[in-house]
């Protein structure tokens, strides 16, 4: 519509000609309108062809499989139906406005003006100004959650640590392949267990400080089937008491809790307390005699086993045999050859298993791999957001200068600079582009406080973005102005006024 509009002046006398040959405010009406649809379904069409383009490039990044549906019926009356709305929406307003011009006064070139026009066409460049800031404001938002998340420390260093799946395939080899690795030079620590600190599925069990199922006493927490190699190889801090010797026959019946599970269970000083589980199995009100006993070694300071949407829950390490991976650190010089060194070792061992291996950060990354497309996506819609702006920006530009050329070389004649003028045309753009953010930094930041409540461990939202996003703006809209008002400042005056 701006765009249309801003073409009005240089059509104002074909519209004057035409009427005054005897075309009527109808026929004029339909032309414009036709001029419009012709144009949305030209722009459709590229659409279409831009999308079977970019599709699959889309998709890999959104993480999806869509198509273009060809031959379903509904996909083309939608294409037709959107042509038909958009290319009325979009043409209607300048086709009434430039059929209802005066031919009288249009000849004679006066300036064309309709009530409320100004308002409608700054309210556009407002709506379009006010998504693209809320979406500049949300990406800038998501990313830093996205960076706070990454860079917080989880109570584990989850670098240099690749991950052995389905390690179970190797039988009763398990521990000889984790034994024969550690031989290696490129290998400083290794785990068995089926149990990492990435989210997987896990089973709660019910631990009691008595020998009954009495809630007061009982506390929900998960149970890990670990190594003794498990603490030191993942890089993680005991905050009290000891880590599992396998030489300690007693260690069998031991347990590591985390600072979460002893604060739930009320210990002051947890080391030596005893804790009880209902054995497997068991069927009705259970005997004292129905529950395994439990001494707590130590406790591991708390680490991020589970998103950070979620609190850190409690959670249990026992001496187990749980062999469905194994876990080696290995130097960092050795990145780009690890694979390969565990991969030929595999080989030897298991020839007939599949091989597969993943880094442990990367698997730590791919939790969040739902944020990462949301703010990729919110950036690419927010530049095609600012890229539209500008556009109905540029043709409101285009009018305004149209509109004001005789006023233009009135003050150039009194001795108005070049620099003076373009401050005049584009003072008035940008508040418009100031009322957008007013309007969209609340909205920005109830939709993002709202998608940052689903983490436990979240940034705060701070000004700064806010301010960032409105410079950006302020900065894309001088720059779209800017160009309009210079050129019209440089106009010769002579031109504008020989008619005066």
């Amino acid at each position: 519509m701006n765009l249309s509009t801003a073409r009005s002046g240089g059509r104002a006398k074909e519209v004057g000609v035409r009427k005054a040959l005897g075309s009527g405010r109808p026929a004029l009406i339909r032309q414009f309108l036709s001029e419009s649809i012709v144009l949305t379904t030209i722009a459709v069409g590229l659409g279409v062809c831009l999308t079977a383009l970019v599709l699959a490039p889309f998709n890999e990044l959104a993480g999806r499989t869509l198509t273009i549906p060809w031959s379903a019926p509904v996909f083309w009356v939608a294409l037709l139906g959107g042509i038909g709305i958009t290319g009325l929406l979009a043409g209607s307003y300048p086709a009434f406005f430039l059929s209802a011009f005066n031919t009288v006064q249009v000849l004679k070139g006066n300036p064309l003006r309709t009530p409320g026009g100004g308002g409608f066409r700054s309210a556009l460049v407002v709506f379009q100004f006010s998504i693209s800031i809320a979406l500049i404001i949300s990406t800038l938002l998501i990313f830093n959650q996205l960076e706070f998340i990454q860079a917080k420390k989880t109570g584990f260093d989850k670098s240099q640590i690749i991950l052995l799946n389905d390690a179970y395939a190797l039988g009763d080899k398990v521990y000889s392949f984790k034994e024969t690795m550690l031989r290696n030079a490129a290998i400083e620590r290794a785990t068995v267990s089926g149990y990492l600190p990435v989210s997987s599925n896990r089973s709660n069990y019910i631990f009691s400080k008595t020998r009954s199922v009495d809630k007061d006493q009982s506390v929900s927490m998960q149970r890990w089937e670990v190594d003794s190699d498990y603490l030191p190889t993942f890089g993680m801090t005991m905050a009290a008491g000891r880590d599992f010797d396998p030489k300690r026959v007693t260690d069998s019946t031991g347990l590591i809790i985390n600072e979460s599970a002893a604060r739930v269970f009320g210990f002051k000083d947890p080391i030596g307390q005893k804790v009880y589980t209902q054995k497997g199995g068991m069927q009705g009100t259970p005997r004292p005699e129905d529950f395994d006993e439990f001494t707590v070694i130590g406790v591991v300071k708390d680490f991020h086993f589970e998103s950070m949407r979620d609190n850190i829950g409690a959670l249990c390490l026992q001496l187990g045999r749980s062999t469905s991976s194994i876990a080696f650190r290995y130097k960092g010089t050795e990145t780009a050859n690890i694979k390969a060194t565990l991969e030929k070792e595999w080989k030897t061992i298991a020839p007939d298993q599949p091989f597969s291996v993943r880094f442990l950060d990367e698997a730590f990354g791919r939790i969040y791999e739902a944020e990462t497309r949301v703010g990729n996506i919110a950036g690419i819609f927010a530049l095609l957001s600012v890229l539209i702006s500008c556009l109905g920006l540029f043709g409101l530009a285009a009018f305004t200068a149209e509109q004001r050329t005789k006023e233009i070389g009135i003050r150039k004649v009194l001795g108005a600079s070049i620099a003076g003028i373009t401050g005049l045309l584009a003072k008035d753009f940008l508040k418009l582009v100031l009322i957008a953010i007013v309007i969209a930094s609340p909205i920005a930041w109830y939709c993002m406080n709202s998608w940052l409540a689903d983490f436990a461990y979240r940034i705060d939202i701070q000004w700064w973005m806010f301010a960032v996003a409105g410079v950006v703006a302020l900065a894309i809209a001088f720059l779209t102005v800017g160009g309009q008002a210079v050129k019209a400042a440089l106009a010769n005056p002579v031109q504008s006024l020989r008619s005066e």
